[in-house]
């Protein structure tokens, strides 16, 4: 437990060390989950603004490659969006 308390405070009292480990782990446990939500929110929103210069909503644009059947994550839509703008034009357009 005191190695696990490394850099808190209280890291030399084995009971404060005890409940700061313990703690530090409810957080990392809670917030791997939030990250998982929170990027996915980032790439709806990112998505969403990029479709929005080609007059598109976010769902108008998604229901189009839903219907095109072409089979992209909204990770790498996003990541298309900012790095390859041309081809999601192309993505928009058709």
């Amino acid at each position: 437990v005191l190695e696990l308390a490394k850099g808190f405070r209280g890291k030399k009292v084995h009971r404060i060390a005890r409940d700061r480990v313990a703690k530090a782990l409810e957080h990392s446990y809670r917030d791997r989950r939030r990250k998982k939500r929170d990027f996915h929110k980032l790439w709806i929103t990112r998505i969403g603004a990029a479709a929005r210069l080609h007059g598109l909503g976010y769902s108008e644009f998604m229901h189009g490659l839903n219907r095109q059947k072409v089979e992209l994550n909204r990770k790498l839509l996003a990541n298309m969006a900012i790095l390859d703008p041309d081809s999601f034009k192309s993505l928009a357009d058709s």
